[in-house]
């Protein structure tokens, strides 16, 4: 799967290098999604994103025209994402639940330094899952958030 992450941060790119095992084509860059960004999607099957990332339904809109399908936020919360928007659009939607104590709800409230190694391999592992699930057809279960949501697994 082709993928673009909006604002990586350096700390990121290893956890999400060992989750990912050079399965997916993963570009990384530091600049946040927004209107103005929105072109490094282009002939991208999914982007991934973060709270602080502009997933608005301009921006939906704009992914949607480049052909993206996917959307993955690396956070439980998904109060950035318009759902309404992806929903209507046919783009599907992905977080990464608080299935471990370890794993922080927002993580943007918290500095990197006192998230543990594992939380944060654990939240790329979670990111790597639902695009390898995605790219097999198949739901991601409790990391959903679609707007009409689907059979969950």
């Amino acid at each position: 799967m082709k993928v673009v992450a909006y604002s990586i941060k350096t700390y990121e790119k290893q956890f999400l290098a060992m989750a990912n095992k050079c399965k997916h084509e993963i570009m990384l860059i530091s600049k946040a999604l927004s209107a103005e960004t929105v072109l490094f999607a282009e002939g991208k099957d999914a982007v991934l994103v973060f709270t602080t990332d502009d997933v608005s339904a301009e921006v939906i809109d704009q992914l949607a025209a480049l052909g993206v399908r996917y959307i993955a936020t690396r956070s439980t919360a998904t109060h950035h994402l318009d759902k309404d928007a992806a929903g209507r659009r046919g783009i599907k939607l992905a977080n990464v639940p608080a299935a471990s104590p370890l794993v922080i709800a927002d993580h943007t409230t918290i500095p990197h330094h006192l998230l543990t190694s594992d939380a944060l391999q654990q939240i790329a592992n979670q990111t790597i899952k639902n695009l390898d699930l995605w790219q097999q057809n198949k739901c991601v279960g409790k990391a959903c958030v679609c707007a009409k949501g689907c059979n969950k697994i």
